[in-house]
């Protein structure tokens, strides 16, 4: 069995015995932080796995990928024997796109896939990315685009060196979302949850409804309330709903 100290980085948190991983995925700009407290929260019967990506936090001096399919396969073979081992992946935003098209990648392979999907805040990939395409954009266009929809906190502005870290992060990771085409892939086989929030002005629900297409059997929608990062600003209601479908695929 592997070990979540053996993910090259990934993974920091150490091994626990558990019938069940949960892998989340963060959002652009974002990092492993995210999830601080899930573990609590959810219970010891589910090993909870925050993914970091490289260039952030822990591995700040990690080189950022910006090709979405690079990453997706740099995860697989880090994190593939972990993978081999029953789990569900959440993804907030780009980290859902990005567990999903790590799902679709281990199916082209022939590898096992999650047990679940619970995907939050992100459009089916079919769509358009809910961000506009960042390269064209200074850095005063992008603060505002990111304290416009709740991803950079006013206080961070008065953090010079913290806020050009955050920007160089955030621009790679949206490079990273703005890049991934669709390429009309027959629907996982595996289940697929959708979250989303009432007051999301990034992802409305029909974006959300569109996921749909990417699976075998209906999704299912969970609206809950709040802004395109209730999943921080108030992680409970999405926790109490996480726990419920966690206990079905245990």
């Amino acid at each position: 069995m592997g070990t979540l100290a053996d993910a090259n980085g990934y993974v920091a948190a150490p091994a626990r015995p558990a019938a069940l991983r949960l892998f989340c995925f963060h959002h652009a700009g974002g990092g492993a932080s995210l999830y601080r407290g899930w573990q609590r929260a959810i219970g010891p019967h589910v090993a909870v796995c925050p993914v970091l990506l490289p260039g952030r936090e822990g591995r700040a001096a990690e080189p950022r990928f910006t090709q979405l399919d690079a990453l997706v396969a740099d995860l697989d073979a880090k994190l593939g024997d972990l993978l081999a081992e029953p789990h569900v992946c959440f993804g907030h935003s780009m980290g859902a796109l990005v567990a999903y098209r790590l799902a679709c990648h281990r199916r082209a392979r022939g590898e096992s896939l999650p047990r679940a999907l619970l995907l939050s805040s992100y459009p089916a990939p079919h769509l358009a990315a809910p961000m506009p395409e960042v390269d064209e954009r200074d850095d005063d266009a992008l603060i505002g685009l990111l304290t416009g929809t709740g991803g950079l906190a006013p206080q961070v502005l008065d953090w010079p060196g913290g806020l050009t870290e955050l920007l160089a992060v955030a621009r790679d990771d949206l490079r990273l979302c703005a890049g991934h085409r669709d390429r009309g892939e027959a629907p996982l086989p595996c289940p697929i949850h959708v979250f989303g929030a009432d007051a999301d002005a990034l992802v409305g629900e029909p974006d959300l409804r569109a996921w749909d297409r990417q699976a075998a059997s209906p999704v299912d929608l969970h609206v809950l309330p709040g802004d395109h990062f209730f999943i921080r600003d108030d992680p409970a209601p999405l926790l109490e709903q996480v726990r419920w479908l966690l206990r079905r695929y245990m």
